[in-house]
């Protein structure tokens, strides 16, 4: 294949030199003569140009990938055909692969990690907008160019959901060390193997390696399909549980439970970004980049410190100082919720429950059938400033058998305790656990299981479940009564271990 360099595709494309080799086509940097600039060449390796089936697959990547445009994608520029071999001109990216980065650096920083994610996620949300499966997500595939900004590549086994034959049901594609539960079966490949892909990508950028090895492809993809990931908080406890809940669930092997859809899975990971910034107080890379990108209502979650200008940060400084001071005195005073474990009085470890940010729903099955459902995520975001509340109750009665706040953790776990923070203590409470998969529609009912009673909950109350060992899905906190004098109660925090 050297004897190729210097030789010029189509009296154009002038090879310099290979920088990537693969089973079909081997990549170069090439200079475009035309205009004067550097590109790179994907060039169909001559001994398979001959085998019709390799050939369609390769003119079909040029085809889809030529479809989509945006920032996070490597752009098709032209495609040829040079004494029968075809080539594909693509976008030329100065930089390094994130695979070479994680090699090279170990564990990113978590919301450099995160950074990443978002931007692989807003391409891949493009290219499935076209009905285009990627079906090779791997940090291979990602080029970090030179300002720092990811581009997804390598569409080679790339297939749009409107055609049949080449990559059919029941031919496995793809890298086994990201390789979703049903491309390793065989099975149809949609959008969500790809966010599959994608949570095994953060994985190893959050923790330095693949989370499945085995003696060969076969035994990897086998654990994708049978083995649960091994605990992310557990390798890296600065893990937050809403970090590690948004890879539960995009690595979830049910494809009911995984993410459905790229926004989904992009609005969670923009969540968790900005409470990392509030969390920490700063940014840095390619994480500043992306949380100027956010939607406003995420992005004001932001320290104004981060998010603005430096001119603001002078009039602002005076504002924010006591502001940050008295989130540093929460931040200790906090629950161990997305720190790893914490321990039990009797000196027990529990493991803190990823739950996404959608988690927490509001459960009035007795009254009018909704109890604030705007401020339901207030109870899980990480911020005990912020709190969903009931209705307000003139009499300071509920007038009913209760109210409460479900959280949803599939796939479920024996939850062992729920630790509440509340700025209305005294009100008092059950804990009901249910396992199924439909929330049960009424209470009482025969889904739910009473596992605890507090008959006056304190400001940060620690609730141990007796669950008998069973495994749950469903967390009910189901309030029976206001606290003295109040005409309402508030959570400002529900964290859940197992």
């Amino acid at each position: 294949m050297s004897t190729l360099l210097g030789t010029c595709l189509n009296g154009r494309y002038r090879l310099e030199a290979r920088i990537g080799t693969g089973g079909m086509s081997s990549v170069y940097r090439a200079i475009d003569e035309t205009l004067e600039r550097p590109v790179a060449i994907k060039l169909m390796n001559g001994e398979i140009a001959s085998d019709s089936d390799q050939l369609e697959r390769f003119r079909r990547e040029a085809r889809a990938v030529a479809q989509l445009s945006h920032p996070h994608l490597v752009g098709v520029i032209d495609y040829g055909e040079d004494q029968g071999r075809p080539y594909i001109v693509l976008e030329y990216v100065e930089g390094e692969t994130l695979k070479e980065r994680i090699r090279r650096k170990g564990e990113l920083e978590i919301s450099e990690a995160v950074a990443y994610a978002i931007e692989i996620a807003r391409a891949l949300g493009c290219a499935h907008a076209h009905h285009i499966v990627h079906r090779d997500v791997k940090p291979q595939n990602v080029l970090i160019d030179e300002e720092g900004s990811a581009k997804v590549t390598d569409f080679g086994i790339a297939r749009s959901l409107d055609d049949d034959g080449l990559t059919a049901d029941g031919r496995v594609l793809g890298t086994t060390d990201y390789v979703s539960p049903e491309q390793a079966l065989g099975h149809a490949v949609t959008g969500q193997s790809d966010l599959y892909s994608l949570g095994i990508v953060l994985y190893e950028m959050l923790t330095g390696g693949v989370p499945f090895k085995g003696e060969n492809q076969v035994a990897v993809a086998m654990k994708h399909v049978r083995e649960e990931l091994p605990d992310v908080q557990t390798l890296r406890p600065e893990v937050s549980a809403s970090l590690a809940a948004v890879i539960d669930r995009a690595t979830a092997k049910d494809l009911h439970e995984r993410y459905r859809s790229d926004e989904e899975l992009i609005a969670d990971l923009e969540n968790v970004l900005a409470l990392e910034a509030a969390r920490s107080g700063s940014a840095t890379g390619e994480a500043t980049t992306v949380l100027r990108s956010l939607p406003l209502s995420t992005r004001r979650r932001v320290p104004l410190r981060v998010r603005s200008s430096p001119a603001w940060l002078a009039v602002a400084a005076l504002l924010t100082v006591a502001a940050l001071v008295a989130g540093v005195v929460l931040l200790g005073d906090r629950t161990h919720r997305g720190t790893g474990t914490a321990s039990t009085a009797g000196g027990g470890a529990l493991t803190p429950v990823g739950l996404h940010s959608d988690a927490a729903k509001d459960y009035d099955p007795l009254g009018d059938g909704t109890e604030h459902t705007d401020q339901t995520a207030f109870a899980i975001d990480g911020n005990p400033s912020t709190t969903w509340t009931t209705e307000s109750y003139t009499t300071g009665d509920l007038q009913k058998d209760g109210v409460g706040l479900v959280l949803d953790a599939p796939p479920g776990a024996v939850f062992r305790e729920l630790r509440v923070r509340t700025p209305t203590p005294g009100f008092a409470a059950s804990v009901f656990v249910a396992r199924r998969d439909a929330l049960p529609a009424t209470m009482p009912d025969p889904g739910w299981m009473q596992v605890a009673s507090v008959p006056s909950v304190g400001a940060k109350q620690t609730i141990g479940l007796d669950t008998a060992g069973r495994r749950s899905r469903y967390v009910l906190l189901w309030i029976t009564r206001l606290p003295p004098g109040g005409d309402k109660a508030e959570i400002s925090e529900l964290s859940l271990y197992r």
